[in-house]
């Protein structure tokens, strides 16, 4: 007799070891530790990566999802970490994987809790808030740091700062950045820089693990950053290195170098600017000039146009004017005249006795001197005198006759 046999496809036989992983509690939260190694960060915002020691290796991806609230920092290869998470099976692949929910720091898993709580307890009481962030002076004259007086990051922050203005004055407070003398240490050294009324201050020292750079995550730290009255630029560690007092502080630098770059303004843009507001100034200078005296011009023309010397002046070429009308009219008048004259002179030619004897006529007087026009004024033997234009002739009367006849005597 044949033997009876199950036979499961592939897609089945996934499903039910998913289904076994699904059902193991264990396997729905666990805590991983191991080296990370081909870590991939997908555009989707997805990571994918593999922890391995020296045992054996295992797949994990941790979604875009889960990052904000399980990974605060940047996850990188030779990492030694904690991933917490839930085991599962991709049907797909016949694989298992880790797929993330946590990832803390191999040793600092403690220190990162308490750095959370921490972080959201003072976020909860207001001192992140951007109400009670102070402003950043443009152009200081003392700029305070609080940082240990030797490494690299002290010597950064004078270099830069001295380069971009080497009138600022850099008081130093020699602190304590790093031990558990270190928080006491940072706080004396706010408090002092604040007494000497500093006009800028920088905090923060170089990069290191989350227990080196641990003191700038104490509360009373965070306190004293928070109600400091001298604006701070926190500078603590490297770019991906993240404290509470980058939250609390006024402005957060990534490094000490870029702090100083925040907290000094180069002198040579100073200048640049005052080169610049000094032109601008020139010309708004002799625009204003140039307008007072188009006005000045403007008044004196007018001041002139109704001086009394000047309307004396246009008074006195009227005058001259109706002057020389008067006398044109004048003129005008006498030539007019004078041609009447001239026609009653004509006229009286033609009527004067002279211009008529010149024309041949003659004139008789009487001896008593009238002018003689008839015959009957005349008797014969009367002297008469006869005017011609060149004298006079004596003549006696021998007799008279009329249009028709004539009489002897």
């Amino acid at each position: 007799m044949r033997e009876t046999r199950n036979i499961y496809t592939v897609g089945q036989l996934n499903a039910y070891v998913k289904n076994m992983f699904t059902q193991d509690y264990l396997l729905q939260a666990v805590f991983v530790k191991g080296e990370v190694s081909n870590c991939k960060y997908h555009p989707s915002g997805h990571i994918y990566f593999t922890l391995k020691d020296t045992n054996g290796t295992l797949n994990c991806v941790m979604f875009a999802g889960q990052r904000a609230g399980g990974l605060s920092f940047r996850l990188a290869e030779g990492q030694q970490v904690i991933v917490g998470g839930t085991v599962d099976v991709y049907e797909r692949d016949g694989k298992y994987q880790l797929y993330a929910k946590q990832i803390v720091l191999d040793g600092a898993g403690a220190l990162y809790e308490q750095y959370e709580r921490l972080k959201a307890e003072l976020e909860e009481c207001g001192m992140f808030a951007p109400q009670y962030k102070q402003p950043i002076p443009k152009y200081i004259h003392t700029l305070g740091v609080v940082t240990a007086d030797t490494g690299a990051a002290v010597r950064d922050i004078i270099q830069i700062a001295t380069r971009r203005n080497p009138y600022v004055q850099i008081i130093l407070y020699p602190a304590i950045v790093q031990g558990e003398a270190a928080a006491e240490s940072i706080v004396r050294g706010i408090r002092a820089l604040e007494l000497r009324q500093v006009d800028v201050m920088i905090v923060g020292r170089g990069g290191g693990s989350i227990e080196d750079l641990w003191a700038f995550n104490e509360r009373i730290v965070a306190q004293a950053v928070f109600d400091c009255s001298v604006p701070i630029i926190s500078a603590v560690g490297h770019e991906t290195d993240t404290t509470i007092i980058d939250y609390v502080s006024d402005l957060r630098a990534p490094t000490p170098s870029a702090a100083a770059e925040l907290a000094v303004a180069d002198i040579r843009d100073v200048f640049a600017s005052m080169d610049n507001a000094g032109m601008q100034l020139a010309r708004l200078m002799k625009r204003h000039i140039d307008i007072g005296r188009n006005r000045a011009d403007r008044m004196g023309m007018q001041l002139k146009l109704y001086s009394p010397q000047n309307r004396i002046r246009d008074q006195k070429q009227k005058s001259i004017h109706l002057e020389e009308q008067l006398q044109a009219e004048m003129a005008r008048i006498l030539r007019r005249d004078h041609h009447r004259v001239d026609l009653y002179i004509e006229r009286m030619k033609g009527l004067s006795p002279l211009e008529k004897l010149k024309s041949g006529f003659s004139y008789v007087e009487n001896g008593s001197g009238g002018n003689v026009r008839s015959v009957a004024q005349v008797q014969t033997g009367d002297d008469l005198t006869i005017r011609v234009w060149d004298g006079k002739i004596q003549a006696k009367v021998t007799g008279t006759c009329g249009e028709e006849t004539w009489q002897e005597t």
